[in-house]
């Protein structure tokens, strides 16, 4: 194009202030998303918990194996270098002289402006002695001056540089390129076209590859596809999962295996030592042929789990991949929870009768073994277990009390202290201190429920094929809080007999004190009588008014539930919610909790399990499923089922009344479609059709 030059910087301050930009882009950002937490934080924590949580594993497997801090430290250095070199590029910036500045002819000559000619002159003899080439000087700086000089003085050159800024008249247009020449020069392109190769077509496709590799193998979840693919096929294939069925199906998941899974090991020693551990159990199945479920890598996650829940001593060279193994569990479960889920929304969508869909015990034993493998814990055992210094040999002393009954938690924290101290005397008052505050720390859900329809004009009555909305509210609080709270309302009913009597006498005195007034208020209730024939007439403006507060009360609920879902929307709430207290666990575990609705009846599942995972004080969930398709009363049950604890489920019935839907009405005044008007043309058709025909009439009679 005429008039204008494109250049690359020959000096590289342009290419300064573009890299410097750049580095700045990625430096900034990066310091304050991948920068190193204070770890004393983590460890002021740690200490924090420790009299709860001290004798849990994964509380000792942090404190005798320390998070590993190389790669903190990676962080930091190659951060550091960042802002080194930034700081570097930044500096040079500031020091590199300005080459697009306005031209100025006295700076160039070090005059004042408006100096006179003679000044003028005489500035140019000085200067020319100095910078003259002939005697030894620079001769860019003597044409700059002898420019200058110019400018000033000539007529013609002044005029140019007062019109366009330069004493040679206008100029072409120039474009700078912020990198250096060297790029583009001739004797560098074999080493340019080498590094652009190497950055472009062969470092670049590989980081792409390898991570479209890794993400087509993996879902959403961070579950191998092949796992949940697995899965699928067993739980499809058996319907109705009992537990030794269910540990077997997990144990086949590809996490376990070497070849899908490179965190998963396989040693020589596991020849010898896995065969001792089935000895040892003596309940495992061998003779199916099931692949994967009978691989060696399957057959070892399966003994690993099964020595886990029965609390054996394992070798310690199989205790890092009993560790590994425990700590995919809870999320391969939950993935197994998705897979009966969508089995059982396809069975309900499908009207073949060979798709048979999962059984609610295939889910709820899904459930319980979460709470097991966390807990180190068999299917039947006392969930006394899972606190402290309480082992097979004294739970006996707990359960088989003749005096107190204990069962579950709830039934031990619900005796006085002095009871609870008597029950647990085996216990040194160190431990007995511990196992109180253990206690103490485990959690107490309640739940409160609503049912209604939202979208209707009547939310609150359910009719056949309406979409119910149960709204749940969850509560959190520990056991210490809740039965404390009844300790001391039981400790206010106990008071002593005495007052008891004195209250009682005083009560009969209030009683006969009201037997001679009963007269006295059967006159007023005759005078009331023609009150009350007179407030008749305020009924219905009450009734009025009622209706109109519960409209509000709807339209209230309506926005609450719409306000729900654009928090659900926005908000993104962190999934740390307390620590799970667990003997033999070796991660730390938040407590999370499933919310689902089932027909205990029927055995069916009604709502698909919600997974709590904010629950921290409270929480509002909002279950949906299609009312039933005929009219009558129909009970429910909401479930909360932690994944885990043993023993702390809630259940709470519910009771829905469908009704009938409402008949729609045929002619329905949004549906009159007539324009207005039409009935007046046809009425005016018509009278002149009558009109007409009497004419004819009169005709016929002539």
């Amino acid at each position: 194009m005429a008039g204008q030059q494109f250049q690359y910087d020959d000096s590289g301050n342009t290419f300064f202030y573009f890299l410097t930009s750049f580095v700045g882009l990625i430096v900034i950002p990066a310091t304050y998303y991948l920068w190193p937490r204070d770890q004393n934080a983590e460890q002021i924590r740690l200490k924090n918990i420790r009299k709860v949580y001290g004798s849990c594993m994964w509380y000792r497997l942090r404190l005798s194996k320390p998070q590993p801090n190389i790669i903190p430290t990676v962080k930091k250095i190659v951060l550091l270098a960042g802002w080194a070199l930034f700081l570097f590029l930044a500096y040079k910036v500031s020091k590199t002289d300005r080459e697009y500045q306005e031209y100025n002819p006295y700076e160039v000559l070090n005059l004042d402006p408006g100096a006179t000619v003679a000044e003028i002159k005489k500035q140019y003899r000085l200067l020319s002695l100095k910078f003259h080439p002939d005697k030894g000087g620079d001769e860019v700086m003597f044409m700059r001056i002898a420019k200058a000089y110019a400018a000033l003085t000539d007529e013609e050159s002044r005029k140019n540089w007062e019109e366009f800024g330069n004493p040679d008249g206008p100029q072409a247009t120039s474009f700078g390129i912020a990198l250096p020449a060297w790029i583009v020069d001739q004797k560098n392109s074999i080493l340019v076209l080498l590094v652009y190769g190497l950055a472009f077509m062969v470092i670049l496709p590989v980081v792409v590859g390898s991570w479209w590799y890794r993400s087509i193998r993996y879902s959403g979840d961070q579950i191998l596809i092949r796992t949940t693919q697995i899965y699928t096929y067993f739980v499809y294939k058996t319907r109705n999962m009992d537990m030794k069925r269910l540990l077997m199906v997990l144990a086949g998941a590809s996490e376990f295996d070497p070849q899908y899974n490179k965190d998963a090991t396989s040693r020589p020693t596991d020849n010898v030592q896995i065969p001792q551990l089935i000895r040892e159990i003596g309940s495992i199945n061998l003779k199916k042929n099931e692949p994967p479920l009978t691989c060696p890598y399957s057959l070892k996650a399966r003994v690993l789990l099964l020595s886990h829940l029965a609390r054996m001593k394992i070798p310690e060279t199989l205790e890092e991949d009993q560790q590994f193994m425990l700590k995919k569990c809870p999320a391969l479960l939950q993935e197994m929870v998705n897979v009966i889920c969508q089995l059982i929304i396809m069975a309900r969508s499908r009207e073949e009768r060979e798709f048979r869909a999962p059984t609610l015990a295939s889910l709820e034993n899904c459930m319980k073994l979460s709470q097991m493998a966390v807990q180190g814990l068999q299917q039947f055992k006392s969930p006394l277990l899972q606190l402290p210094h309480i082992e097979e040999d004294n739970l006996r002393r707990v359960s088989n009390h003749k005096k107190y009954k204990i069962k579950t938690i709830q039934d031990l924290v619900s005796l006085k202290e002095s009871d609870r101290h008597s029950l647990l005397h085996f216990l040194e008052d160190e431990k007995y201190e511990e196992v109180m505050a253990v206690l103490g720390s485990f959690p107490y859900v309640t739940m409160d429920i609503k049912s209604q329809v939202l979208d209707d004009e009547d939310s609150n009555n359910i009719t056949v094929g309406s979409l119910v909305t149960v709204l749940v509210k969850l509560t959190r609080q520990t056991m210490a809080e809740v039965f404390e709270k009844e300790q001391s309302i039981c400790a206010a009913e106990e008071q002593p007999a005495e007052d008891g009597e004195a209250a009682v006498k005083e009560d009969e005195e209030e009683v006969s004190d009201k037997g001679s007034d009963s007269e006295e208020e059967e006159t007023n209730r005759d005078s009331q009588s023609e009150k009350d024939d007179g407030s008749d007439r305020d009924s219905d403006r009450e009734q009025d008014e009622k209706q109109n507060k519960d409209d509000e009360a709807e339209w209230q609920e309506l926005q609450q539930s719409i306000q729900r879902k654009e928090r659900a929307l926005l908000e993104t709430k962190s999934k740390i919610t307390h620590p799970v207290f667990s003997l033999y666990f070796p991660e730390e575990k938040q407590e999370w909790w499933w919310l689902y609705i089932a027909d205990r009846k029927e055995q069916t599942l009604i709502s698909m399990p919600y997974h709590v995972c904010t629950l921290k004080d409270t929480e509002e969930v909002e279950l949906k499923f299609p009312a039933p398709g005929k009219p009558g009363n129909y009970q429910y049950t909401v479930f909360l089922r932690s994944d885990s604890y043993m023993g702390l489920d809630q259940i709470k019935p519910l009771k829905l009344e469908v009704h009938e839907a409402k008949p729609v009405p045929e002619n329905h005044p949004q549906w009159d479609t007539a324009i207005e008007g039409d009935d007046d043309q046809e009425d005016s058709e018509g009278f002149e059709d009558s009109f007409e025909e009497e004419e004819e009439e009169e005709d016929d009679d002539d």
